[in-house]
């Protein structure tokens, strides 16, 4: 038998879409409340085992207050939201939901969401610690090196255990982390993991390719699509049918291209530039960004539906600064790799050295490693490195503080969102700001605000 779920929406047609859909597959809903009040009522009645969650509801109490609650009964929760303010999706993951789902609502990622959100209530540590009972652990290998991903800190190991659970499920999967993480390698990972390993994974870095030519690169063009197309190529989305595409660099693509993502994404199928006919495709899209896409949302410059509908399974990656007690491991492990590579035997680092290491922040994370140890092992004329080239440590910044335009504008697109775009009237946004309507509409011009989008 599958949970049982309540789900907590104010719109009645998103509600009743969600409903129909968890029905189709199985799983018992004990209801649908609209408001804070009448969620804790149905609660204690049924006792549900997860809670679909939005975050503005009817009535002063957020969906946000309501997932603090659940925490303490140890519920599961996924948030339901179209929300691209970054405050309030900042104070919706420090609740640590175990889904965040875009409305409207596709079938597939709300099934698998459910799914993931599954795995990670039932292997929770709250969770084992409440019920008394052991679950097993993810089978990750008992050494520090999985499948060529080095190290065995707390935080690498809860991403590697989040990646043996997404790798198997056939959806698309975002890679975040700084430069230099490995985000590439965990692509691979994912791919070799899953049941698309035996067909081709096709890379795509998005940042290195010109806005002119990045379309052609993804989708192809007909002979004569364009001047200098003088024969037909096929792109890299057909290239990787039956298995799987790697964007990279993911933030950099231009808008107008997001929403052909966005595409084929929803609908598995292209269109080749100067072509009249659709071409379906069976591909799986992992993609991944060093930047902030909650920021590049918020800000207007990467469309909030192509996001939540590529990040239906993040995969964080961690600094390596965040995890220095791998860094020992990765020293010697490349150190092994260019004593090959130099035919060198060097058989350690100096204390010094290793010292060094675990006092620097390394900006360039693992890669800078991997570079410094291949310059370190070149440079050593011994059986120890003892030299290293350091970079000079600079002085750290000062934090940035938000100008009161900034304060002003996500303060006036947070009031918009809990008032659906209603400017003026009861429960209107000049109502609840205390403003004149006019002068809210000069301010939101002036802030440039693009009140459609809310």
């Amino acid at each position: 038998m599958k949970e049982k779920i309540l789900i907590v929406e104010d719109q009645f047609i998103e509600a009743n879409n969600l409903e129909m859909i968890l029905t189709r597959a199985g799983y018992a809903v004990s209801g649908i409340a609209r408001s804070m009040p009448a969620a804790l009522k149905l609660i204690e009645q049924d006792k549900p085992d997860m809670v679909m969650l939005d975050i503005f509801l009817q009535g002063p109490a957020t969906g946000i207050d309501l997932a603090k609650v659940l925490r303490e009964k140890n519920i599961a929760f996924i948030y339901l939201s179209a929300n691209s303010n970054k405050e309030i999706l900042d104070a919706a993951k420090a609740t640590y939901p175990y889904g965040f789902l875009v409305k409207p609502f596709r079938e597939k990622d709300v099934l698998v969401t459910l799914e993931v959100a599954r795995y990670l209530h039932l292997h929770s540590l709250e969770s084992m610690i409440r019920n008394t009972v052991t679950s097993p652990e993810p089978e990750i290998d008992t050494d520090s090196n999985f499948h060529g991903i080095i190290g065995n800190s707390s935080s690498l190991k809860k991403m590697l255990e989040h990646l043996q659970v997404v790798a198997p499920v056939d959806t698309s999967v975002l890679i975040l982390g700084e430069s230099g993480t490995g985000k590439e390698k965990v692509a691979e990972l994912v791919h070799e993991l899953s049941a698309r390993s035996h067909q081709p994974l096709v890379k795509v870095n998005c940042a290195a390719l010109p806005a002119t030519l990045i379309e052609s690169v993804l989708f192809g063009h007909e002979r004569g699509a364009y001047t200098g197309a003088t024969e037909r190529r096929i792109g890299k989305f057909e290239q990787a049918n039956k298995g799987t595409i790697f964007l990279d660099e993911i933030g950099e693509m231009p808008m107008d291209l997001q929403m052909k993502l966005l595409r084929v994404l929803q609908e598995r199928e292209i269109e080749r530039i100067g072509g009249n006919a659709t071409i379906k495709i069976d591909v799986r899209v992992i993609a991944a960004t060093n930047r902030n896409l909650e920021q590049e949302v918020a800000e207007g410059r990467f469309r909030m539906d192509l996001y939540y509908r590529l990040r239906v399974f993040p995969l964080l990656l961690p600094p390596l600064r965040d995890r220095k007690e791998d860094i020992h491991l990765l020293a010697y492990h490349f150190l092994h790799i260019y004593n090959v590579k130099a035919g060198r035997q060097i058989k350690s680092i100096s204390p010094k050295i290793m010292d060094m290491f675990l006092n620097y922040d390394w900006p360039g994370n693992i890669r800078e490693l991997e570079h410094m140890m291949e310059t370190a092992v070149l440079l050593s004329d011994g059986k120890t490195i003892n030299q290293v080239p350091m970079p000079a440590a600079k002085p750290a910044e000062p934090p940035k503080v938000k100008t009161i335009e900034e304060n002003e504008r996500e303060h006036i697109i947070s009031v918009l969102i809990k008032c659906n775009g209603k400017i003026f009237g009861k429960n209107g946004a000049a109502e609840l700001l205390g403003m004149n309507v006019s002068t809210l509409n000069s301010r939101i011009k002036k802030l440039g605000i693009d009140k459609a989008r809310y």
